[in-house]
């Protein structure tokens, strides 16, 4: 796991490389982490935009991964015009898949 420069500009705050897929993630504070997907769209809006810069391919895994001042956790991957939850291995979860 790589943690990037902390640069206003920057469009992801990790890198984590391995076996699997390079991923770029976003980390941030959720204020509201169980509202519904819808919401958290709309309240991470530009976050997402920013990410959906990033070169796409089979290798590249970009995700936004929110966190509540409690510890909890909502973890996201962006694929193509979708978002998309995910489990903390990675796997998708049927029940949070929307546009963006």
């Amino acid at each position: 796991m790589h943690k990037c420069v902390n640069d206003p500009e920057r469009l992801y705050d990790i890198t984590i490389v391995g076996a699997k897929p390079i991923a770029f993630i976003r980390v941030l504070y959720a204020p509201k982490i169980l509202a519904a997907l819808s919401q958290l769209l709309t309240d991470f809006r530009e976050e997402i935009r920013l990410l959906r810069l990033i070169s796409l391919d089979a290798t590249v895994s970009v995700e936004l991964w929110l966190r509540s001042k409690h510890g909890t956790w909502r973890l996201f991957r962006i694929v193509g015009d979708t978002i998309c939850e995910i489990d903390r291995d990675g796997k998708l979860q049927e029940a949070g898949t929307a546009p963006v």
